[in-house]
Parts: C-alpha cells; structure tokens; sequence
C-alpha cells in the first residue's frame, strides 16, 4: 500500500511569527506530514500572503480559524487536514485545541497547554470524548540523547536516583523589549496572552516536563520563588524552585530570560546511588556519564554503546551536527505514528505532559505567593 503524507494545517505562524516556521520544517523532515491549509494571522491579508509564501492553493488559506475549521471540516475526507498545529500565543491554545478536537481533527499544539489547568483538563476531556490525538511541542524530548539518557535511568544504570537538577537559562528579556515594539517578547509579558506564567509558562515548563521525563519521577511538592527583574515588566522573569519528588529524590529547577549573555542554556544533570549523568541542549549530541567506581565516560549521538531506540532518532552520521529541528520532527513523527497507529520510534509529549506542567505552573505560583514552604503539585487527572 502506498503511504502518502498526513494532512496538516496551521493556525498562526504567519510571516515574521518565529515557532510557526520551525513547526513547518520539522512536519515537514521525514515525509510524514504535508501543510496543505492553514489560517496564519488574524490579519486575513498576512494570512493569504503567508499562504502564498508557502505555496499553498489559494482556497485552502483562510481569513480565520472558525473559517478553517468549517470549510476543511466540509471536504471530502480523502481531502481534508487530518490535524491541527496550533502555534499561536497561549490564551488561543484552549478555545482553539477544544474545537479543533471536536470537529474531529488530531492537534499539535505549542506549550504550555493552556491558560490555567482546569483549562488544560476541559482539553483533555475534549481528546477523550473525540477519541483524536493531542501532542505538545515540548521539543527537547525529542533529542535523541535524552531518550537515551532517559532509558539508562529506566533500566536502572544510575540505582535509585536522588539528585534532579535543571536549569534553563535566556538573556533576551534582560532589558525592556517588550515595551519597545518586540512582539515575541511583548506577548510574552502579556498576562491577558502569555498566562499565569511568564519565563515560567515559557521555559521553566521545558525544564519542568524534561526532569520528570527523563528522571521518570513525578514532582510531589514545590518551594518557589518568582522575580520580576525589568522595572514594569508584568509577569515574571526569573524562577527558581526546589523540587520534592515521588520516592524523596530531591531536585533544583531553575528559569530565567534575564540571564544577560545567555543563548538557551538549558542543562539537565540526574544523579543516582552509582552515578550521574549531564546533558545540555547547546551540546546535544553528547551525553556524559559518571561513576562512583570507575572513570567517565561521554557517549556521542552515533557513536558506539547507543540503545536501538536511540539509534532509531538519529539520523546523521556520527560527528554531523544534529539539533533542534530533527529533534522537533521526532515529534512529529511519532505523532503520525500514533495516527495511523504504527509503531512509534518513541513517544510524544500529550495529555499527561500538558497536565502536569500546568498543575507545576499553578503550585509554583500558589507557593510564591504564600507563606507557606511547600505545595503540593496536585496530580493533574481529570474527570
């Protein structure tokens, strides 16, 4: 049987929106994924000429979402999109991914997942009830020596784990774009678009959903502190957290966008009763490893000693750069795997992640405000 690529379409991610174009490329990698439609600005003229730029066919560019979902949902189903990448600011996120899902469309969406976490669960509901599929880009999952560095953990190389430490730190925040005409930046800093959260909601989710992904521990209590550094500036730039988990593993979570001189340092260091391991995303095809009875080692992207499911990722020769992108269509992979429902080369971020960043989201910010030294990070199940 011939397997022809999956539909996709797109909402945001016109000319000028940064994620959106990254979205494109990695759907586009492997040959899983077509864009054939998409609604890219709430601008209908941006839309058509972001549609245009892209080579779509003029028809299938829309002027809004409710017109994309409307008119895709009345073709054929041999023509119309089989899922929705939602890469708009966070207060879309809701109200877009819950229509999308029931009008019968699978969703990729952007993190966090929603505004609040009972949003975060009317979604889930939505992707029970439509029986459709609903991804997260919570990219740096996708790098193949994380799920290395996660199945190493999960067979029990490092013994029972103890130490969780992660950092992610940015310095484009450090002076007050946001006011000086950024838009990145501005809806960012928007409490009304952004969320609870903001460096919070941005990249301390990141963190957040990759200690707990790759350690295989769950977060059960917070001790918090947010900052806004930049006079004026309305939601935070700068958090640290100390983190209890499930099993007294304990753990260090640190986020900041005004780190001045920093690109995107996110850096993830586990630690067990045998050893530890370090990896960091400005260095992503090596893994290192260290004993407490014999000499470190550093494990490379292609090289010798890899599990298969890690082998299974890559898709360069040792000693070719492999990053970003490619880690963003594993994503996407698996994704359409999983609709077509094939076996997956490894799993992609959902439900669960979604839920419980959301759930870390609101705890952190409970915590911080209160007097109280921990709070409860509540499970993120839903009805």
């Amino acid at each position: 049987m011939t397997r022809y690529p999956l539909r996709l379409g797109m909402v945001g991610g016109g000319d000028g929106a940064f994620i959106g174009a990254i979205h494109q490329r990695a759907a586009a990698l492997d040959g899983d994924w077509r864009l054939v439609a998409g609604a890219f600005s709430t601008d209908a003229e941006r839309s058509r000429r972001s549609g245009e730029r892209l080579g779509l066919a003029a028809d299938r560019v829309y002027p809004s979402f409710d017109a994309l979902i409307t008119q895709e949902r009345a073709l054929p189903a041999e023509e119309r999109i089989d899922a929705i990448a939602i890469v708009t600011p966070n207060h879309l996120h809701a109200p877009m991914a819950i229509a999308a899902l029931e009008a019968g469309f699978h969703v990729f969406c952007e993190k966090p997942m929603a505004m609040s976490l009972a949003q975060a669960q009317a979604i889930a509901s939505a992707a029970t009830a439509s029986g459709r599929h609903f991804g997260l880009a919570f990219t740096y999952s996708g790098y193949p020596l994380v799920e290395e560095a996660r199945l190493r953990i999960a067979r029990g190389d490092l013994g029972a784990i103890r130490l969780v430490q992660v950092e992610y730190l940015q310095g484009w925040l450090s002076l007050p774009i946001d006011t000086d005409g950024n838009k990145q930046a501005e809806w960012r800093t928007d409490p009304a678009r952004a969320g609870l959260g903001g460096c919070l909601g941005d990249i301390g989710t990141h963190a957040f959903q990759l200690a707990e992904h790759v350690s295989g521990l769950q977060v059960e209590t917070v001790s918090a502190d947010l900052a806004i550094h930049v006079e004026g500036r309305r939601l935070d730039d700068d958090v640290g957290a100390m983190l209890r988990f499930a099993g007294g593993a304990r753990g260090l979570l640190k986020a900041s966008q005004i780190a001045a001189g920093e690109e995107n340092g996110l850096r993830l260091r586990i630690h067990g009763e045998r050893g530890g391991l370090e990896w960091a995303q400005m260095e992503p095809n090596t893994l290192i490893l260290r004993w407490l009875d014999r000499p470190a080692e550093t494990v490379r992207a292609g090289g010798p000693g890899l599990d298969a499911a890690t082998t299974a990722l890559l898709r360069t020769p040792a000693g070719h750069p492999e990053g970003y992108i490619e880690a963003f269509a594993n994503l996407y992979r698996a994704f359409a795997a999983a609709i077509r429902e094939e076996t997956a080369t490894a799993a992609f971020p959902g439900v669960a992640d979604g839920l419980r960043t959301m759930a870390f989201i609101e705890a952190v910010i409970d915590n911080a405000q209160s007097d109280q030294k921990w709070t409860r990070v509540v499970s993120g199940e839903y009805e």
